[in-house]
């Protein structure tokens, strides 16, 4: 007989804050801290700006890595790394309107056993997408935890059909200047090599946490967060996880990174968040949640070392950064 075993992050749906209750208790936490309000990072509640009805998906399968506040709507929305846009993390917000995130394609090619195209209406309408709260780490020591919405890319690549040379997945997002003002090369970005580029092992990609997102907090992504598709790997830095993507290819050998290929000693292709590495201008032991104040001790994995961790076990973590 096969017995099912849930994975070690799961909870169950009734075991799960209700987001009435989760978003009160917030409210009434901000109240008993006001007075260190001009202290902290901006924090807002939820309201829901989303342009988006919400999504139809699955909420009784939730995951999390880590028992975390989930980080505010209006912050995890409007902070944001998004180099087509700006180089400063509040920018995209007001600047990713000229993002039109329908229609739009996806290709699935390389080495695999059926390329194929999909739209991005398909994958809303008939993908099994599920919500999973995971905490965002990224490299500049700030984090947020979010509930996204999405379906796990090993649903994908198993429709494709991989093969003996699928070592290596490939992402590739938009390249169109008439969306992303950066790509035309006249600012401080322009020596950047867009389209943004970045790429996963295959025993990466197919891990149950690497999750392909098209919504957060049950709406579809807000342009600035990567419409209307991105990748989240919750064990890496925020960087690994590339927004707006048109194209995923199954490659025999390590794809080109777009910030491994720039700058290697800041930024390797692993990427999995450590501690005890440091970043050549800061030090990676601390970080800051969006709407927090004080500093908490980074994780190595980014909490997930349970999950994760095995598929390093031979690697030295320090050389292949």
């Amino acid at each position: 007989m096969h017995i099912l075993k849930k994975p070690t992050w799961f909870i169950p749906d009734r075991d799960a804050t209700d987001e009435n209750i989760y978003r009160s208790r917030r409210d009434l936490m901000k109240l008993g801290i006001a007075g260190a309000a001009t202290l902290a990072l901006p924090t807002q509640s939820f309201s829901g700006t989303s342009p988006y009805k919400p999504l139809k998906h699955t909420k009784s399968d939730i995951y999390k890595g880590q028992d975390l506040d989930i980080t505010d709507y209006d912050n995890a929305s409007a902070y944001n790394n998004f180099y087509e846009f700006s180089l400063e993390k509040k920018d995209p917000k007001k600047l990713a309107h000229t993002l039109k995130p329908e229609p739009w394609t996806i290709e699935i090619t390389g080495e695999v056993q059926k390329s194929f195209t999909i739209d991005i209406n398909t994958v809303f309408n008939s993908f099994p997408l599920e919500e999973r709260v995971y905490k965002f780490r990224c490299v500049e020591a700030w984090s947020m935890v979010v509930p996204w919405v999405g379906f796990e890319l090993s649903y994908l690549l198993k429709k494709a059909g991989l093969t003996s040379k699928s070592k290596y997945v490939s992402f590739v997002t938009k390249h169109d200047p008439s969306m992303f003002p950066e790509q035309k090369g006249s600012s401080l970005f322009g020596n950047i090599p867009f389209p943004y580029r970045e790429g996963l092992r295959i025993d990466e990609a197919m891990h149950p946490l690497t999750l392909m997102t098209v919504g957060m907090y049950g709406k579809r992504l807000p342009n600035q967060n990567g419409a209307p598709l991105r990748l989240i790997v919750p064990w890496k830095y925020g960087f690994k996880s590339l927004k707006s993507i048109v194209k995923i290819e199954v490659t025999e050998h390590e794809p080109i990174s777009t910030w491994h290929r720039m700058n290697a000693n800041e930024y390797g292709f692993y990427a999995n968040v450590n501690p005890k590495v440091s970043h050549p201008r800061w030090s990676q032991k601390k970080e800051r949640v969006l709407g927090k104040f004080f500093k908490e001790e980074t994780f190595i994995f980014n909490g997930y070392k349970k999950e994760v961790a095995s598929m390093y076990k031979d690697m030295d973590l320090k050389k292949f950064i």
